[in-house]
């Protein structure tokens, strides 16, 4: 299929239920869960324990309704700020964090992220602990100079930003405009704690498909080289599934800090 064809996941918007339970959810025929789960929570625990990452304020700009990988985080930071691009993703996102009937099941990862911190037997727990610290879930427009606008975020100590560049980025050049958006979230001294994934060009969510920019990894190093990060930590995973949901290579995890 052309991909000029394909729909643009911040333009047209996309199913996020359908979105979760294809490739985040719990169930045992789940064939995305080393890709889409494990390998994005046991990066960000790695790192957060090692490289001491942490702070007040953290901003989230991810795909979908997506919190799983916030689990950790949550540990070391406290109040996190929520980006989505339309009012589904949300409300999505608001029903589980207020606990209303029908929202998405994530004790699978709240419960692995317990194993990794040596709890598992507070994943309910850990499950509080990102509700409390999620303090705003906020409309987010890349078009704009003020990305949250009206609303006025103060610089963050960590951005963290899962699968979101690729889908919303038509090109190279539009990739690094996109890139520069979320650097400038960062205080100086912040960390970018960045989810990728190589050679993928579209996702198919509830029978419709959406564009994906395919890059490998040396885009995203320029990227962050030209914008004045330092690359601290970076973990590479080939492709573990076979779908037709989606096309890839790999997921990439990387993390880096901004310039004094």
């Amino acid at each position: 299929m052309d991909s000029s064809t394909h729909k643009l996941y911040h333009i047209d918007g996309m199913h996020s239920r359908n979105h979760l339970d294809s490739f985040f959810s719990g169930k045992e025929d789940m064939v995305f869960g080393d890709d889409c789960l494990k390998f994005p929570m046991a990066n960000l625990h790695y790192c957060l324990i090692s490289d001491h990452i942490r702070g007040n304020l953290l901003i989230d700009a991810s795909l979908g309704s997506i919190v799983h990988h916030l689990y950790s985080v949550s540990e070391f930071f406290k109040e996190i700020a929520i980006l989505k691009f339309n009012e589904q993703c949300i409300m999505e996102v608001s029903r589980w964090l207020h606990n209303c009937t029908g929202a998405f099941d994530w004790k699978h990862a709240s419960g692995f992220v317990a194993g990794l911190e040596g709890k598992s037997d507070q994943h309910e727990d850990i499950e509080m602990r990102l509700k409390s610290s999620m303090k705003q879930v906020l409309k987010c427009n890349f078009e704009q100079e003020n990305i949250t606008s009206p609303v006025e975020l103060p610089l963050a100590d960590c951005v963290v930003s899962c699968f979101l560049l690729d889908a919303i980025s038509k090109n190279e050049e539009e990739y690094m405009k996109n890139m520069e958006k979320i650097v400038k979230l960062l205080k100086p001294g912040g960390h970018l704690l960045l989810l990728s994934v190589i050679n993928k060009t579209y996702m198919t969510v509830g029978g419709e498909r959406f564009n994906f920019l395919k890059h490998d990894e040396s885009l995203v190093r320029n990227s962050l080289d030209k914008l004045g990060l330092a690359i601290d930590y970076f973990s590479w995973q080939k492709r573990r599934n076979v779908s037709d949901l989606t096309n890839y290579k790999a997921v990439m995890f990387i993390a880096a800090h901004k310039g004094e």
